[in-house]
């Protein structure tokens, strides 16, 4: 999977085309906006304002009496989660301060949490937990705050949001349809959810490359084996894309390296991905030149590379004459 942040027309794998049609209102004299109050062009205004970090005129516009500081876009996007989008943390105090409702969400369930989380502005993520946010909230796919903050590899938020009571156990939903810019969306306590592909915050940050998540994942007690349904785990993924770094804080770990449930194992992969210093990890860590995969291949099968196979040959283990006969072809 590979995932584009959010543009134009791609956000986060749960997250929101939708936000597209926010930047081009926010740009645009012909902004609608549903309030609670009848649609103004001050609405705009403040909509302007909080995307552009002007505290003045936000201020000025919310005591003016005549914009509800809950007043929404026709996404149902609030003045609190473009300015959290934005980071502009002294306009999130102000709409906080004054009244917004920290846990509203737009049409697909996004919050001003999640958009603070995803864009990495820790200061706002923190400044929206003392006044209440939740980790609870998805949306409408199943995405979190949590989520967003692994896939794009922000350290601090995901540390903060661990510390907030985010579930690092929880899993993926199996229901997204947003092919344009992730096959699968995420969801949160998967025993709420009957179908979910397995896919954890620890496989989506260790396919993304993110070793510092991976990390602090780890040490707080991910489980570094979980597979997704189709018997993937984050080994076997960071294997494929030649991730070192994240390989390396797996093992520590003492992750399965043998065959698993869906027929290969993370040695298969990182020959197949033909990066030598992958493999040279693995087999350091005792990985198995001699398993055969479900097609019946050893890893020596799957590849060309001169200094791969020399590795393979210079392994120990079961199986070493059958390799070595593989080997000497």
């Amino acid at each position: 999977m590979s995932f584009k942040r959010f543009a134009p027309q791609h956000s986060f794998v749960c997250a929101e085309p939708e936000m597209k049609p926010l930047h081009q209102q926010m740009l645009s004299s012909s902004v609608r906006t549903t309030c609670p109050l009848k649609e103004t062009p001050l609405a705009n205004a403040a909509f302007w304002a909080a995307k552009r970090g002007n505290l003045a005129l936000l201020k000025l516009l919310l005591n003016s009496g005549r914009v509800d500081v809950d007043c929404r876009d026709s996404h149902g996007t609030t003045l609190l989660m473009v300015a959290s989008y934005a980071g502009h943390i002294d306009c999130v105090r102000e709409l906080v301060l004054q009244g917004a409702d920290i846990n509203l969400q737009r049409e697909s369930g996004t919050t001003a949490l999640f958009f603070a989380a995803q864009q990495g502005h820790n200061d706002v993520v923190r400044f929206l937990f003392g006044f209440g946010a939740s980790t609870e909230c998805r949306t409408k796919d199943g995405g979190t705050a949590l989520l967003a903050a692994s896939q794009y590899g922000h350290m601090p938020v995901v540390e903060t949001l661990l510390k907030h009571g985010a579930n690092i156990h929880d899993q993926l939903y199996d229901g997204a349809t947003a092919s344009s810019w992730l096959p699968k969306a995420v969801v949160w306590r998967a025993g709420e959810m009957v179908q979910s592909d397995g896919t954890a915050p620890l496989w989506i940050a260790s396919q993304m490359g993110h070793s510092e998540v991976v990390r602090v994942m780890l040490l707080r007690g991910a489980d570094r084996d979980a597979a997704r349904n189709d018997g993937t785990t984050a080994l076997l993924k960071a294997a494929n894309k030649g991730y070192n770094d994240v390989i390396e804080e797996l093992l520590k770990f003492s992750p399965t390296l043998g065959i698993l449930k869906n027929g290969t194992s993370a040695l298969h992969a990182a020959v197949l991905s033909g990066n030598a210093k992958t493999v040279a990890l693995l087999l350091e860590a005792g990985a198995d030149p001699a398993l055969r995969n479900k097609a019946n291949e050893l890893p020596a099968e799957l590849t060309k590379n001169e200094r791969i196979l020399h590795l393979l040959r210079q392994k120990e283990g079961p199986g070493k004459n059958e390799l070595g006969s593989v080997l000497d072809r």
